[in-house]
């Protein structure tokens, strides 16, 4: 059993809200240097960009996977993440059917931009990823288990934008591998205020936006090698396999 430093929630150049030096190259070398193991990619409502992430990370060691950060119809923000291109790839066609046709502003939003390993801008995407898909958080967790992903809400500790400050409760129908705290929350603090059962994993990320904020928040995954399966098992607390926040 090995300890694997893991940064799940990593944005790109792809979101609105993401600083234009996040691009693939700069992502991949930065996290290698700041001691991350494991990378998801999550940008708002798109998995597009993470095959150009996955790229730059071949021959590495670098784990990149495929993922993105949802907001549902209610608001709530989730962390989904995939084993491989194919499944990211339906997920995605999932998304374009729910995400409102909606133009993007780049003055007011910013540029959701595609680049590839030159960091030349490939593609412009035309509507707003930030906007909350025309789908309920239930659906949305039942399809991400339907493709075999992994399904965490995300930020849980923050007054917007999170399962307690948008519905109030965790739904007992709604299930999860996890939940993601906030770089500078308090885990035991959290699980008193919402009641939070032991048996579920609490992770930390950075959801990183500037090249700056890579890795400065990880959790801990202890397994045998650093895969997608391994993870599962971890957040699960499966066969031997767990997680854990560390300073």
């Amino acid at each position: 059993m090995k300890k694997f430093r893991a940064d799940l929630h990593v944005h790109t150049v792809l979101s609105p809200c993401a600083d234009l030096d996040m691009s693939p190259d700069r992502i991949v070398g930065l996290a290698m240097e700041r001691g991350i193991d494991i990378l998801a990619i999550t940008d708002h409502n798109s998995t597009a960009q993470c095959a150009m992430v996955k790229e730059q990370a071949q021959g590495t060691g670098l784990l990149v996977v495929n993922g993105c950060e949802v907001n549902s119809r209610e608001e709530v923000h989730a962390i989904c993440l995939f084993e491989d291109d194919y499944t990211s790839r339906k997920f995605q066609q999932f998304l374009d059917q729910y995400l409102p046709e909606i133009p993007n502003r780049p003055e007011y939003h910013g540029h959701q931009v595609l680049v590839n390993q030159k960091n030349e801008i490939t593609r412009h995407l035309p509507n707003y990823l930030g906007s909350p898909l025309r789908i309920d958080i239930e659906t949305i967790e039942q399809y991400t288990h339907q493709l075999n992903g992994l399904f965490i809400p995300a930020h849980i500790d923050r007054p917007i934008n999170s399962l307690y400050s948008q519905l109030g409760y965790l739904p007992t129908n709604l299930k999860i591998d996890g939940m993601q705290l906030s770089k500078f929350a308090d885990e035991q603090e959290i699980r008193n205020r919402y009641d939070i059962p032991a048996d579920v994993s609490l992770i930390t990320a950075s959801d990183a936006h500037y090249t700056e904020d890579i890795g400065s928040a990880a959790t801990s995954f202890y397994l045998y090698e650093p895969t997608f399966q391994e993870m599962r098992w971890a957040l699960n607390r499966k066969n031997g396999r767990f997680v854990k926040i560390e300073s």
